[in-house]
C-alpha cells in the first residue's frame, strides 16, 4: 500500500504515467474520474481519457465523494484523476476542502492510491478573486496530499522526476 502524488503542468504526461505506475503496482486496477462534462471541451477531454484507458481499469466517475469511491474500489491500485478538478467541484458545492482532503487521505492509506494533480501556481497570475482563491486552494490541497504521500513525482515534458 502506498499513497502517491503525481503533479505537473497541463499535458505533461501525468495521467499516462499514473496509469503506467498503477499497472506496475497491482493486477486489480481502478480509475476514479473527477471531471464533469460541463462544456464541449471537457466532454472531449473526458472521451479522450476514456479511450486512452485500458478496459482492465474499473472506472468510477465521482466528482465529489472520492473517499467513498476509493473505499468502494477496494484493494489493488487506484488512480484518482484529478485533484484540481475535484477541488473545483468541492468549491462550487461549497464543501470544506480541508475536511474532504483528510477523508481522502484516510481512505487512500487503505490501498495503493495514485493521485494526479495540476500545478497551477506556476502559471499566469489569475485576474479574478475566484481564480486566485482556486490557485491558493490548489496549492494548499497539493501540500496536504504531498505531506501524506509516500512518493511524489513531478512530470516534465513527459518524464517523471521523483521528488519524494
Amino acid at each position: 500500500m502506498a499513497v502517491i502524488l503525481i503533479g505537473g503542468g497541463a499535458r505533461s504526461g501525468k495521467s499516462r504515467y499514473a496509469l503506467e505506475l498503477a499497472r506496475m503496482r497491482a493486477k486489480r486496477l481502478a480509475f476514479i474520474a473527477t471531471a464533469r462534462p460541463v462544456d464541449d471541451d471537457m466532454a472531449s477531454r473526458i472521451a479522450r481519457h476514456r479511450a486512452d484507458r485500458d478496459p482492465e481499469f474499473q472506472t468510477i466517475e465521482e466528482p465529489l465523494e472520492i473517499a467513498d469511491a476509493i473505499r468502494s474500489a477496494g484493494d489493488g491500485a487506484i488512480v484518482v484523476d484529478c485533484l484540481t478538478l475535484w477541488l473545483s467541484n468541492l468549491m462550487v458545492a461549497k464543501r470544506d476542502v480541508a475536511k474532504e482532503a483528510e477523508r481522502a487521505i484516510a481512505a487512500a492509506r487503505q490501498a495503493t492510491v495514485i493521485f494526479v494533480t495540476n500545478e497551477v501556481g506556476c502559471s499566469i497570475h489569475p485576474e479574478t478573486a475566484l481564480g486566485r482563491e482556486f490557485r491558493d486552494q490548489a496549492g494548499i490541497l497539493n501540500q496536504r496530499i504531498g505531506a501524506a504521500s509516500d512518493e511524489i513525482y513531478w512530470m516534465v515534458f513527459g518524464h517523471p522526476l521523483r521528488v519524494k
